[in-house]
């Protein structure tokens, strides 16, 4: 089959890139890393009839701490994350934790977390991390700019808010507290598949007790997910970690939490290798040890 032809632009600032997004009366794809794009193209699944290249857009680049949020721009790449002190506190640890599991590492020097969040995979990580931690999406048309809070982003896979003629060039994330822990764990069929699940936990304790718990589920539904149920049944309660062995009892908490994840907040899709009871398991087990990863930073 023939290649479909398109045209391609690489604007030089944001002004130049919007207005090329302008044009709704034709398929307009951005191009930052392409690395989901390309390979769309590639197998003929999406044709576009314009590629604009972002990549040549001064000041998409930048990575800022202001107060007490960190703003990340649109060029800013998965392999940047790989260092916790890449972004300060706990937040850069939680980063780092789950970047090295985007992928490989020529993939993470290229693709970027607001392409991951602007594509809206059901197994990305980082969209999972932005809903749970609640952070906001800024995207930008010759309109004007708009702020979109993570919980009202996501509509479906591959679906968002964003409207089609509106460039995301940056995400903001709220800096968690100091002495919170965090974790991330993930559990795929393969080194080379995408996540079967993959969980990202933060929680932050107060004389003993978990004042706040954030969950989030990666590829757990049809869009990421933060699992209020299991984060209720956390606060309130004495953060402990189980003295020895890799199992949690029945009856610790995050043990509790990651059943009431699998049970109440998760709604998993059938898969060629996992179908959805064996997917919820996964789940228990998963945001268990997630969670007690995370204590485990609290409590060092």
């Amino acid at each position: 089959m023939k290649p479909a032809a398109f045209d391609y632009v690489a604007p030089r600032t944001v002004d130049e890139a919007l207005n090329a997004l302008g044009d709704t009366r034709r398929d307009v794809r951005v191009l930052a890393g392409g690395q989901s794009l390309i390979l769309e193209m590639h197998l003929q699944r999406i044709r576009p009839d314009l590629v604009v290249d972002i990549n040549r857009v001064a000041g998409l680049d930048r990575l800022s701490v202001n107060d007490g949020t960190v703003e990340i721009g649109a060029l800013v790449r998965h392999g940047v994350f790989e260092s916790p002190q890449a972004v300060p506190g706990p937040l850069g640890r939680l980063f780092a934790l789950a970047a090295v599991n985007i992928a490989h590492p020529p993939i993470r020097a290229c693709g970027t977390m607001v392409g991951s969040l602007a594509w809206a995979h059901p197994a990305s990580e980082w969209c999972a991390i932005a809903l749970a931690l609640g952070a906001a999406i800024e995207v930008r048309s010759t309109g004007g700019a708009r702020e979109i809070a993570a919980r009202d982003y996501f509509r479906g896979p591959f679906q968002t808010a964003r409207a089609r003629d509106e460039l995301i060039t940056s995400v903001r994330f709220p800096l968690p507290a100091d002495g919170t822990g965090v974790g991330f764990m993930e559990h795929r069929r393969t080194h080379f598949c995408f996540a079967q699940v993959a969980v990202a936990a933060t929680l932050t304790a107060q004389d003993g007790l978990i004042s706040d718990a954030r969950i989030g589920l990666v590829n757990c539904a049809d869009r990421p997910i933060r699992a209020h149920a299991a984060e209720q049944v956390l606060v309130g309660r004495e953060i402990t970690v189980p003295a020895v062995g890799n199992r949690l009892p029945g009856g610790h908490p995050f043990a509790r939490a990651g059943r009431i994840a699998a049970d109440q907040d998760a709604a998993p899709l059938a898969e060629p290798y996992a179908d959805p009871e064996y997917r919820r398991q996964v789940i228990a087990v998963l945001v268990g040890r997630t969670l007690r990863q995370a204590a485990e930073g609290v409590l060092q």
